[in-house]
Order: C-alpha cells, then sequence, then structure tokens
C-alpha cells in the first residue's frame, strides 16, 4: 500500500523487485505476509491475512515466490558465489532513461552456468531491448515476473532466445 500507482502497477512493481532481490546478490528477505503481498503492516497481535489469497493478484504473489524459491536452489548461479565478486557482473547498469538493468550471475561448479537477469522497473513493455550477454548460445527464460501466472500482462521472451552476433555493453553478442 506504499508503492505509488494503480493497483495493478503496485503488485508488478512488487513482482519485478522480488525478482531483483532473488537474483541479486545477498541474504533474501520476506517479513511476516511478503510472501503474498499483505497489504497491512503486520502486527503481532493477529494473525496474516491469509483471506487474501482469494485474490488472484495475491495468489500470483505468492506463486512467484515459491517459484522464486525453487529457482534459488536450482540454479547454483544465483547462490554459491554470493560474497565473491566472480559471481557478480554488470551487464547494463546505466539505462535511467528505461529503467532497465542487467546483470549476470556465475557459479563455481560450472563456470558455463551463467543466469542473466533484466529488469525493467517501469510498467512500460520494453519490445526488442537488447543486452550483451558473458557468451554466444541460447538463453532460456527461467522466471518471468510479468507471466500472467503471477497475476501480469504476459510481456516476455516466451521460452528464451538465442544471442546474436554484434557488439553490445563491450560483449560481441
Amino acid at each position: 500500500g506504499k508503492m505509488p500507482g494503480d493497483r495493478w502497477q503496485r503488485f508488478a512493481n512488487l513482482r519485478a523487485y522480488y525478482g531483483f532481490m532473488y537474483a541479486h546478490p545477498g541474504k533474501k528477505l520476506l517479513f511476516m505476509g511478503g510472501e503474498f503481498a499483505q497489504t497491512s503492516e503486520w502486527n503481532h497481535d493477529r494473525g496474516l491475512d491469509w483471506t487474501l489469497l482469494d485474490d488472484p493478484m495475491h495468489r500470483g504473489v505468492q506463486s512467484l515466490i515459491r517459484d522464486l524459491n525453487a529457482a534459488y536452489r536450482r540454479y547454483p548461479a544465483l547462490h554459491q558465489l554470493d560474497g565473491d565478486p566472480a559471481g557478480f557482473e554488470w551487464i547494463d547498469h546505466a539505462d535511467h532513461d528505461r529503467s532497465v538493468i542487467a546483470f549476470a550471475r556465475r557459479a563455481v561448479v560450472s563456470k558455463a552456468e551463467i543466469v542473466v537477469v533484466v529488469c525493467n522497473f517501469t510498467p512500460v513493455p520494453r519490445e526488442d531491448y537488447r543486452i550483451g550477454v558473458p557468451r554466444a548460445g541460447y538463453y532460456r527464460e527461467i522466471v518471468n515476473t510479468d507471466s500472467s501466472f503471477y497475476g501480469g500482462s504476459n510481456s516476455g521472451n516466451g521460452s528464451g532466445g538465442a544471442s546474436e552476433p554484434g557488439p553490445m555493453h563491450g560483449r560481441p553478442d
């Protein structure tokens, strides 16, 4: 309830933030009711507002948190080198005009495992948005916080996309 925008924008921003938080290095913090977007602040004198899960938008946030937890466990690049600079690489942190950031996460188990994260912090879809990637190949979409399954508008990359030759962000693809 403290976020700007209408109801849809607040849920979209919350989902985008949770995606960023789970992908960015550091410990993850969910406070009482955050896992389903409780609208009121936690109060030790009463229980959580579990009835909010009757609303598809709140249930969508709960599903997103479940899937982010699963991805966090499944992909070592998201947690293995949390405190090591070798586990994180900025791709683009300066696109303030479009409020988009992109970074890569790596694992120690396999240098081939790279998770690329792109966060759009506006309600404006970015069609054909391009970023430089750490290596050539196909990048599968793991989690899309704007999926209709989570209450979003289904903007995204579908199943993923292949890199194309051409310099971008200091990378050849």
